[in-house]
């Protein structure tokens, strides 16, 4: 194994340790229990942070539960690694393990009729400040975008990286982003950022923009 993989293959197994199997008793799946993932360098969009990039497979089994503790309080999301997106799924495990997002502020709100969501995971400002890297989406046509949904926010095809997003309302938006789980605890906190209101930075509408109050994620970690 190539030392540049060594200290993340360590992590990946103790992450995936965090997984929850699926029971026995489920019926067997079509997929094959490990996938293949193209991580590629972004020379010209270098990392805002050093980490490593994820291992060029994914398990495609079980969910893994990740606690973004935000200054609004904690917000749970089970990352579900059977879904579509195993890559995406263990992109966000890898850049948890190697704390990239801690000490982040997110910086997009929005709140209206076709988009609700908070966008999260870019280190400068609104989409700037990503891994070092892309990979591929993992769409099937069929994503649908409603409450608590979580997924990968993106500058085009294949542009995925760091950033992600959690819809609060619904996201009337077409199947081009990559669905990672859903939260599983902590909506009310998303709720809080919406009522204390957004400065509007997006040309596209008033509810388009900034949080009034900044939205911050202290640290992140597996479990709850």
């Amino acid at each position: 194994m190539k030392p540049r993989w060594a200290a993340l293959a360590a992590a990946v197994i103790a992450g995936l340790s965090l997984c929850t199997a699926a029971p026995a008793s489920a019926a067997p799946s079509a997929k094959p229990p490990v996938v293949k993932c193209t991580f590629t360098p972004t020379p010209e969009n270098p990392a805002a942070r050093p980490v490593l990039r994820p291992l060029p497979f994914a398990p495609t089994r079980g969910t893994i539960d990740v606690t973004f503790h935000y200054n609004y309080g904690p917000v749970t999301v089970r990352l579900n690694s059977g879904g579509a997106a195993p890559c995406a799924v263990a992109n966000m495990a890898s850049l948890v393990l190697q704390h990239f997002y801690d000490r982040s502020q997110c910086w997009r709100l929005s709140n209206s009729a076709r988009l609700g969501v908070l966008q999260c995971g870019d280190i400068y400002e609104v989409e700037k400040g990503g891994p070092g890297y892309k990979f591929p989406d993992e769409v099937t046509g069929a994503e649908t975008y409603e409450r608590g949904t979580v997924a990968m926010g993106n500058q085009g095809p294949g542009t995925n990286g760091s950033e992600f997003f959690i819809v609060h309302s619904f996201a009337h938006i077409p199947a081009n982003y990559s669905v990672l789980g859903k939260v599983v605890r902590g909506m009310e906190a998303l709720d809080r950022m919406v009522a204390d209101g957004i400065v509007p930075t997006d040309p596209n509408g008033p509810l388009d923009g900034a949080p009034k109050h900044p939205v911050k994620i202290r640290s992140v970690s597996f479990g709850w």
